[in-house]
């Protein structure tokens, strides 16, 4: 039997994993997929998450790897946030693909002693622990769904998802181009919709974006993506050779809680929304960060299990703010009309000229305004993050910093 069973290999199970074994928990890592998936769901590493992997001294390869962008936007305004006001050594995003990051988190997690199991897909919940498609049961104390939208943990254990279904779809778009746009990026938005265009590693660029017909589900063809690039920007750019092409809904859930019992959730599992502004790897990061700890200690013996219950305190409502700035993003992205545009342009505007706005947004949207009953998070002074690279407390001038950065009540 091992202490904690993660279901689910991508960023959130992976950085899970890393930090109970950072805290003295035996884990093991399933995952259904055989191979890691290639296609790049996230790309965007927000400053928060980047100021978590200081803290554990695995920060350096981030740096080296990702594209640095010094700012962001909000529901696609053309006018973007400037993050070089943040409050933090990372006052920027970096753009690496999703499956580069999953490699440096699996290493990480693996170093640490961590079991990584692929091709293994968990079908329900067993008397202790889970059980496998082929019938075999990993016996656990405590389980952790990490499992994506469509959890089979989180509907074993009978956590209801409440939330509402799509009304709208946006579309995504891996490909070739024989004409890309100046500098690589772009940024289009008007009445017949709007696309942003980013450079990916091995000469690819990402399309994503929506339209007023891009209203429907189903399989996306490339002849339909292609025309609808061309109807929004006025050139196709010469696309060609589509790598991955996928439509996506607005349909936004959250689970009524984060823990039943040994099962916790964390990332997609326990959130689900429309994925702008890429801040969904993000939070599921920060989940796991709060999380192992606290269920590291647990499991040792170091703290009594309503430390769990913690977990659901903290992170349940950052799941909430999470979907409400999604929803409202998706508002303004979907603003074709003569009215929206010109809600566009006014709050694109205010992010230029007033920069307490615009600050407070890339502040909320960066991860670095969450806050919990026991403070902010600490941001970096004097050798800081540093000093938690061990996963224990730190004592500072500034009271005692819990093992996740943030302030605590009590050592």
């Amino acid at each position: 039997m091992v202490d904690v069973v993660v279901v689910g290999a991508g960023p959130t199970g992976l950085w899970l994993a890393g930090e109970l074994r950072l805290g003295g928990a035996t884990v093991t890592v399933v995952e259904a997929r055989a191979q890691r998936d290639p296609n790049s769901k996230a790309l965007t590493i927000h400053p928060r998450t980047i100021e978590i992997f200081d803290c554990r001294g695995v920060v350096e390869p981030f740096l080296a790897e990702g594209l640095r962008i010094p700012n962001g936007h909000f529901g696609a305004l053309p006018d973007r946030m400037d993050f070089s006001v943040l409050d933090t050594p990372y006052p920027f995003t970096l753009a690496l693909v999703q499956a580069r990051t999953e490699e440096l988190l699996e290493a990480r997690a693996v170093s640490l002693g961590a079991t990584v199991r692929r091709g293994c897909s968990v079908v329900g919940l067993a008397a202790a622990g889970v059980e496998l498609a082929d019938g075999s049961v990993i016996e656990a104390r405590y389980i952790v769904g990490c499992d994506g939208v469509r959890s089979t943990v989180r509907e074993a254990a009978g956590i209801d998802f409440p939330g509402t279904d799509a009304t709208t779809w946006g579309w995504l778009g891996d490909v070739v181009l024989d004409a890309p746009p100046e500098r690589g990026f772009a940024s289009i938005a008007g009445v017949e919709g709007g696309l942003m265009i980013v450079p990916l590693p091995g000469g690819i660029h990402r399309f994503v974006g929506g339209d007023p017909v891009g209203d429907r589900p189903g399989e996306l063809q490339f002849d339909e993506f292609r025309a609808t690039v061309r109807r929004i920007a006025g050139t196709d750019f010469g696309m060609r050779d589509p790598v991955w092409l996928s439509r996506f809904g607005n349909a936004t859930r959250q689970a009524a809680s984060y823990r039943r019992g040994n099962v916790l959730l964390a990332g997609d599992a326990a959130h689900m929304h429309f994925p702008t502004g890429g801040v969904g790897m993000n939070v599921g990061i920060q989940d796991a960060h709060n999380l192992g700890w606290k269920l590291a200690a647990v499991v040792t013996g170091r703290a009594d299990e309503s430390l769990l219950d913690t977990y659901h305190e903290e992170r349940h409502p950052v799941g909430a703010e999470l979907l409400r700035h999604t929803r409202a993003q998706t508002a303004l992205i979907n603003a074709y009309s003569a009215e929206g545009q010109a809600l566009r342009s006014v709050l694109s505007e205010m992010i230029a000229i007033a920069p307490d706005l615009s600050r407070e947004l890339a502040e909320r949207l960066s991860g670095l305004s969450v806050a919990y009953a026991s403070g902010r998070r600490v941001p970096d002074r004097d050798g800081l993050f540093a000093a938690l690279r061990t996963g224990q407390h730190v004592t500072t001038d500034l009271g005692v910093v819990r093992p996740d950065g943030h302030f605590a009540l009590s050592g």
